[in-house]
C-alpha cells in the first residue's frame, strides 16, 4: 500500500461521516420524537386499561415485519455506502435499490394496516390511544416517505458515481437520515405495540 493511500485511509477514518447539518437535523428530530414519546407515556399512565385494550387490537405481526424490513433496508444502505467508498458504483446502486425496496415494503404494510383499522371504524377519534397511534406512526411514515425520495435521489447519483470526482458525504447524509428512520421505528414498535 502506498503512503498516499495510507494517509487517505487515516483521514477517511477520522472524519465524521456526512455533512455537518445532518447531525443537527437528526438531533433536533430525535428530541421532538422524545417529547412525543413522553406525552404518549403520560397518557398511557393516565388511562392504562384503555391503552392495553386498544393495543390488543393492533397487528403485532405487521409491526414486527416492518422492523425487519427497516433493519434490512438500513443494512443495504450502509453496505451501499461502503461499496461507493471503494468506487464500486454498480454494486452500490444495487444495494441502494435493495434498501429502497425494503422501505417501500414498509410503506405497503403500513398502508395495509391503516386500511384495516379505518375499515373497522378505528380512527383518530376512537380514543386517546388511537389518536397517538395514528399521530406517532403517521409522523414516522412521513419520514419514511421523505427517506424513499432521498434514496431515489441517491440511486440516481450512484449510477454515475466516481470516487475520484465525487465524495460520499451526501450518500452518508442520506444514510444517516435513513438510519434515524429505522431507529425511530425500533423505539415506536415496542412502545406502541408491545409495552404494557
Amino acid at each position: 500500500m502506498s503512503r498516499t493511500n495510507t494517509k487517505n485511509d487515516a483521514v477517511e477514518s477520522s472524519r465524521i461521516p456526512g455533512e455537518p447539518g445532518i447531525w443537527l437535523f437528526v438531533f433536533g428530530d430525535m428530541m421532538i420524537f422524545a417529547v412525543m414519546f413522553g406525552i404518549f407515556l403520560h397518557y398511557r399512565w393516565l388511562e392504562p386499561e384503555l391503552f392495553v385494550q386498544s393495543q390488543a387490537t393492533l397487528n403485532t405481526f405487521y409491526g414486527a415485519i416492518n422492523v425487519l424490513l427497516l433493519l434490512t433496508s438500513s443494512w443495504f444502505v450502509a453496505s451501499a455506502i461502503d461499496r461507493l467508498k471503494h468506487n464500486e458504483a454498480r454494486e452500490g446502486t444495487q444495494l441502494l435499490i435493495g434498501g429502497f425496496m425494503c422501505g417501500a415494503g414498509f410503506g405497503i404494510i403500513k398502508i395495509l394496516e391503516y386500511s384495516e383499522k379505518i375499515g373497522a371504524g378505528i380512527t383518530v377519534d376512537t380514543n386517546t390511544f388511537y389518536l397517538y397511534y395514528y399521530f406517532l406512526t403517521g409522523i414516522h411514515f412521513l419520514h419514511v416517505i421523505i427517506g424513499l425520495f432521498v434514496l431515489g435521489y441517491l440511486i440516481a447519483k450512484a449510477r454515475t458515481f466516481d470516487r475520484a470526482r465525487n465524495d460520499v458525504s451526501h450518500f452518508e447524509s442520506g444514510g444517516i437520515y435513513w438510519h434515524m428512520v429505522d431507529l425511530l421505528w425500533i423505539v415506536l414498535f415496542p412502545l406502541i405495540y408491545l409495552v404494557q
